[in-house]
C-alpha cells in the first residue's frame, strides 16, 4: 500500500495547526516497518492513496492529475474561518465545491463532522481524532528551567500559556484584558501571524499589545514548542471555536491543567479534565485557584492516552486499507 501525504508546508502555511498535525501523523506512519509506504509531497502519480491536508492551489492542481483515491482532513472550515482570515465571508464560498471534490473526509470531532455533512453531504465521511505524541509531550524539568532561563521568567513565577495564532477568534483580547486585570501572573502567547496582514485586525491586535504590560510575552514562533508547555503551570485557552485543538493535546500530555472556553469543541471532546469558564472574570479566578488546577493537573497526562498517535496512525492505516479494497 502506498500512501502519499500532499501539505502545503511552505511559507506561511508550515506555522499552522494542518501542517503540524501532519508531520506528527506522517512520523508516526514512517516509523512503523508494517505499515504503508508512505512518502511527503511525492509527485509520482502511482500511488494507492492520496492523503491532503490543506487544499490550497497546489494541492488542489496535484489532485487533479492523481489517479489514486484522495482523501482530505477536514483541518478547515468555514465556521473555523471567520474571525481568523480577512475576507474570510469570501473564502468560505469555496468549501462545498472543493470538499465534494474528495472521494473521502477525515472528520477530526463530531462538530466537524456535523458541519462537512451540512456542506457536502453527498461525500462519505469517517471521524478521526488529532492524534499528540505522547513521547515527545511530556514533564521535563530540564526544559522548564530552559525555557524560563531564556525568557527571563523566574523560577518561582506563576505562568499562564496560550498556544495559538494571535487573531480574533483565538481570544487574543480577551488574553490581553485578562493580563492587565492579572498583573502579578506572567502570560506566555506562543505563536504570530502566520496569515500577515491578511490575518484578521492585524493592525489592531498589534496596536492593542503595544499597550500591554510587562507580565505579558509574546514569544513569536518557537522551534521547539515542547520547552514552552514544560516551563509553563497552566494552559489557557480562550478561543471562541475550534476543531479538535492539537494545542490542548499537547498541553495535557505535558501534564498542564487546562482552562478553557465552555464551547462544545472543548467541552465534548476534553469533558472533566478541563476547566470552562463563561466570562473572563471567571477564568481569572480559575487561574489563580492552585489547588484546583493542581487536582486537574493529575488528570491530564492520562487523558491522552486515547489520542496517542500510535493509536491514531493505526486507525489512518485501517481506514486506507479499506478504502484502497473497496
Amino acid at each position: 500500500m502506498k500512501v502519499n501525504f500532499f501539505v502545503e508546508d511552505m511559507l506561511f502555511f508550515k506555522y499552522i495547526g494542518c501542517a503540524t498535525l501532519a508531520k506528527t501523523l506522517y512520523g508516526a506512519l514512517a516509523r512503523e516497518d508494517s505499515g504503508p509506504k508512505v512518502s511527503w509531497n511525492s509527485r509520482g502519480r502511482d500511488f494507492d492513496l492520496v492523503h491532503y491536508h490543506t487544499f490550497g492551489p497546489l494541492a488542489l492542481t496535484n489532485k487533479k492529475f492523481e489517479n489514486g483515491i484522495t482523501v482530505l482532513t477536514a483541518h478547515s472550515t468555514p465556521r473555523l474561518n471567520r474571525g481568523n482570515i480577512a475576507f474570510s465571508e469570501t473564502i468560505n464560498r469555496f468549501y462545498p465545491m472543493i470538499y465534494r471534490s474528495f472521494d473521502h473526509i477525515i472528520t477530526i470531532s463530531p462538530l466537524c463532522e456535523e458541519e462537512v455533512h451540512a456542506f457536502a453531504p453527498d461525500v462519505p465521511t469517517t471521524l478521526i481524532p488529532n492524534g499528540v505524541d505522547r513521547e515527545r509531550f511530556r514533564p521535563d524539568p530540564a526544559k522548564r528551567a530552559a525555557f524560563r532561563e531564556t525568557y527571563g521568567i523566574g523560577e518561582d513565577e506563576w505562568v499562564v500559556l496560550t498556544v495559538a495564532q494571535q487573531t480574533p477568534r483565538k481570544g487574543i483580547y480577551d488574553f490581553l484584558a485578562l493580563s492587565h486585570d492579572h498583573p502579578e501572573t506572567r502570560f506566555v502567547w506562543v505563536g504570530g501571524f502566520p496569515y500577515g496582514r491578511l490575518s484578521q485586525d492585524y493592525s489592531a491586535i498589534e496596536e492593542a499589545k503595544s499597550r500591554c504590560g510587562k507580565n505579558i510575552l509574546f514569544t513569536g514562533f518557537i522551534e521547539d514548542i515542547t520547552t514552552a508547555y514544560c516551563g509553563a503551570d497552566v494552559f489557557f485557552m480562550p478561543s471562541y471555536a475550534e476543531g479538535l485543538p492539537m494545542v490542548i493535546l499537547e498541553a495535557l500530555a505535558t501534564g498542564l491543567p487546562v482552562v478553557a472556553r465552555r464551547i462544545p469543541e472543548f467541552t465534548m471532546n476534553f469533558r472533566d479534565t478541563a476547566l470552562y469558564f463563561d466570562e473572563m472574570e471567571e477564568a481569572g479566578m480559575l487561574l489563580e485557584d492552585r489547588a484546583l488546577l493542581g487536582r486537574h493537573a493529575a488528570l491530564s497526562r492520562p487523558f491522552t492516552e486515547g489520542y496517542d498517535i500510535k493509536g491514531v496512525a493505526d486507525l489512518h492505516v485501517n481506514l486506507y486499507r479499506e478504502l484502497i479494497e473497496r
